[in-house]
């Protein structure tokens, strides 16, 4: 058989490693669709003259960019045949991706095991992005439950150990950043460092609906081929699953009402999809400041950040019940370090 349906549970074995097919070459079009597609506003990421004065070269590929690519180039090997992906740990970037660079991608098994039903497992793969130059340029955990192929017996769990979160002293700052020359003005806000408190809340007003044809575009966009995004018969309601990504995109965008100046994701603590999205929800954000470090880069701070994503009009600030149990109408809980200025 010359087509590939894709990996089931099965075909997963702890210490396998896969390297992904398909390399990518990135250009200003990316940027500029997913500016399109995304409210993303960043001065960093959307000029060259900012990104200079910033002490960078030029302006790099928005964070998320690296990050979508890389994710794209698994789906045939990893979530092909997916119900849902389900969190992130233990994510870095570790080096600016500029406009130009070719980015692959490899993984490895680090986890498996069987749901109670029977017909799906989780997979837990540790993966990173790598330039034409075979340097790093962002690693991260993710894990997925993935359908079986049949109802046989499954192997022995193996469940990773993950980092809560990334020590903030493991954050990794692109070479040259200097935030002492930041104009604030142009970032659009005038927030430092400083002005934030941990635990401070920030409600980022705006929402933005989902439309099925941006989705699709999205999705194509990173050459993910997921079958729940594209395949209307692949859930028994007949929706096509939003990728969590464009989700993740549409909050960080949105977050630059009251976050403008938190520049560039530099780790992915911790992350999950609390329940799916559709076309036609409405997605809006709000964030919570975990905590504040210094770097070593001239005028650099780092804020960590939990970004919420939730729809339909879910009240901000309350993500949990009582019992510790998610809120219905929350969409994603994003754990993240960000560069600011000091």
């Amino acid at each position: 058989m010359k087509t590939n349906p894709g990996r089931f549970f099965e075909d997963y074995a702890v210490g396998q490693v896969i390297p992904h097919a398909v390399p990518r070459t990135l250009s200003g079009g990316e940027r500029a669709l997913y500016h399109a597609l995304y409210p993303a506003r960043g001065a960093l990421y959307s000029s060259d003259a900012f990104a200079r004065a910033c002490g960078l070269p030029q302006s790099p590929m928005d964070d998320l960019i690296a990050f979508h690519t890389v994710f794209g180039k698994t789906v045939p090997d990893i979530s092909l045949n997916a119900v849902a992906n389900l969190g992130y740990a233990e994510g870095r970037w570790l080096a600016p991706v500029w406009p130009g660079d070719t980015l692959r991608a490899e993984s490895w098994v680090i986890g498996l095991k069987e749901t109670s039903s029977g017909t799906t497992g989780v997979v837990w793969v540790r993966t990173r992005g790598l330039n034409q130059h075979d340097a790093v340029v962002l690693e991260y955990v993710r894990w997925v439950m993935v359908k079986k192929r049949g109802l046989g017996p499954a192997p022995e769990p193996v469940v990773p150990s993950l980092a809560p979160a990334v020590d903030p002293a493991q954050l990794i700052v692109p070479k040259g950043l200097d935030f002492t020359r930041y104009d604030f003005t142009l970032a659009g806000e005038p927030h430092r460092l400083g002005d934030y408190q941990v635990g401070e809340f920030i409600d980022h007003v705006d929402g933005v609906t989902v439309e099925e044809a941006e989705h699709m575009l999205a999705t194509r966009l990173w050459q993910n081929t997921a079958k729940v995004h594209f395949d209307s018969t692949q859930r028994p309601d007949g929706k096509r699953l939003i990728y969590g990504g464009h989700v993740i995109s549409l909050a960080r965008a949105l977050s630059f009402n009251g976050l403008a100046n938190a520049q560039m994701m530099v780790a992915l603590n911790a992350g999950a999809h609390i329940s799916p999205c559709f076309a036609g929800d409405t997605v809006r954000a709000w964030s919570e400041v975990l905590a504040k470090a210094q770097t070593a880069a001239p005028g650099v701070g780092a804020i960590r950040l939990r970004l919420v994503a939730t729809k339909d009009g879910t009240p901000p600030f309350q993500l949990r019940d009582g019992a510790g149990k998610y809120i219905a109408g929350h969409l994603l809980d994003l754990d993240y370090w960000a560069l600011i200025p000091l």
